[in-house]
């Protein structure tokens, strides 16, 4: 059975011994130098160019596009299927705001549900760089997702990590996350790992997984786009969820996006998730920032969000976007999620520039001048 197979079962929180105590059973000792590490080599992804991970609890598969269509099957969290196209629905569906479907071998899943992804394992590095706060580098994941284990004995408290162990979850990274990489380890074998820092500016929860599910980020990512531009101005439009890039009256950029929800996860219409209406400059730029909040049942905390740029008050930000593919809807707690492509591109628009090392700027502290952005609801 292939680690993909096993993806299309149910996850049951107590149907084996749970992951904490796996993991304090697990130390290995990998060329004289011993860690814990939970799993292997990447998962047998299906081959095919471009990928869909499940990034919700379970998906129907359907024999059309259509809500109403017969089901064929059902796939769980994580599982990664091959994604041959993306189509309009047969008919629209009023439950949806989103019409968009995935073709897959086996039949359709609605869009929003399938994480865009591929397969592309890395050759690994054998020395990290120096840096302001040691040798390391930043890595952002390349494969659907990479096994991942902790560095120390038990998580911290209330977070992601010790969530996914109590639940008996595997603990993954996913593809597009961005991380800081702080240390290699090779086993007698000639295997690396990288052990990651899901926070770089104060992260506890240090993570080892496979090398090759990484791709060192270079300082050419980082060129600003058009930086002698004059009066750059971005607008978000709630009501349509776009977001335009201006130099002066000239758009040069447009991405569609998802700005705070509406709803909570009962129906019930909610004003504490708004994306804030007005006028607001970027005050803080992070290649990759942990962000975390509210409370149990509607809370998160979400590691290696990468090309983060915040604007207002809370933390709310336009960032990349790893747990839904459902743009053109407003589901986000405040912040405007864009694609990692369309994150990216903003990100090295805005001004000011951030620098590989340290990988952050904080412009009520810089005092430089900042890109303006313009919350609207038309």
């Amino acid at each position: 059975m292939s680690g993909n197979d096993r993806l299309l079962r149910p996850l049951h929180p107590c149907s084996a011994l749970s992951r904490r105590e796996f993991l304090k059973l697990a130390a290995l000792s990998l060329g004289g130098l011993s860690f814990r590490y939970y799993g292997n080599a990447p998962a047998d992804f299906p081959k095919s160019e471009r990928l869909g991970r499940v990034a919700v609890g379970m998906v129907e598969l359907k024999l059309r596009p259509d809500v109403d269509s017969p089901t064929s099957g059902v796939l769980y969290e994580d599982a990664v299927v091959p994604w041959l196209k993306e189509t309009a629905g047969s008919r629209t569906a009023a439950v949806f705001n989103n019409q968009r479907w995935v073709e897959t071998p086996d039949g359709y899943i609605y869009g929003p549900y399938l994480q865009p992804a591929l397969n592309q394992p890395n050759e690994p590095v054998d020395t990290l760089p120096p840096s302001s706060r040691g040798a390391g580098m930043w890595v952002e994941v390349t494969l659907p997702y990479a096994e991942a284990a902790l560095d120390q004995d038990e998580p911290s408290s209330n977070s992601w990590v010790e969530a996914k162990l109590e639940q008996g979850l595997p603990v993954r990274l996913y593809y597009s996350q961005t991380f800081w990489v702080d240390e290699i380890k090779t086993t007698d074998q000639g295997k690396k790992y990288y052990r990651v820092n899901p926070n770089y500016y104060g992260g506890v929860d240090k993570l080892w997984a496979a090398a090759e599910a990484f791709r060192p980020i270079t300082n050419d990512e980082l060129t600003p786009i058009h930086p002698d531009a004059l009066d750059k101005k971005i607008v978000v439009d709630v009501a349509h969820q776009l977001l335009s890039c201006y130099e002066g009256k000239e758009e040069v950029y447009f991405a569609r996006i998802s700005t705070g929800a509406k709803y909570d996860m009962y129906g019930n219409p909610v004003d504490k998730w708004a994306t804030p209406v007005g006028m607001h400059r970027v005050e803080r730029k992070y290649i990759s920032l942990q962000m975390s909040g509210g409370t149990t049942g509607a809370g998160y905390d979400l590691p290696g969000i990468a090309w983060t740029s915040i604007f207002s008050t809370g933390g709310v930000a336009i960032h990349s976007t790893f747990w839904h593919n459902n743009y053109g809807d407003p589901v986000s707690h405040g912040c405007v999620n864009c694609t990692p492509e369309d994150a990216k591109w903003i990100f090295r628009w805005i001004m000011p520039e951030v620098v590989y090392d340290p990988g952050m700027l904080d412009v009520t502290v810089s005092g430089q001048p900042s890109t303006s952005v313009e919350v609207v609801e038309s």
